[in-house]
């Protein structure tokens, strides 16, 4: 199948956000607990927002995860897509 006819295949753009999602989900919950495992295990949720969140840090934390999870998602939808 040509990039044009795995596009157009029913079902490429559900799959496709379906795995964005899942993907994204992973990424931020194992990256919240790599910046910070006690204060996540502990539901310190003021450092949590202190250390990821607050002052415009959300932008970058969530920012380069949304679109590495699209990417990724598009390639691995793209080489499943029959």
């Amino acid at each position: 199948m040509t990039f044009q006819e795995k596009i157009k295949s029913p079902g490429f753009f559900k799959n496709f956000l379906l795995t964005a999602l899942v993907f994204f989900a992973m990424v931020t919950l194992v990256s919240l607990v790599l910046s910070d495992a006690g204060a996540f295990f502990s539901f310190d949720f003021e450092k949590i927002n202190a250390l990821n969140f607050a002052d415009g840090k959300w932008e970058k934390f969530f920012g380069f995860k949304a679109v590495m999870s699209l990417l990724y998602s598009f390639y691995l939808t793209l080489k499943k897509t029959k």
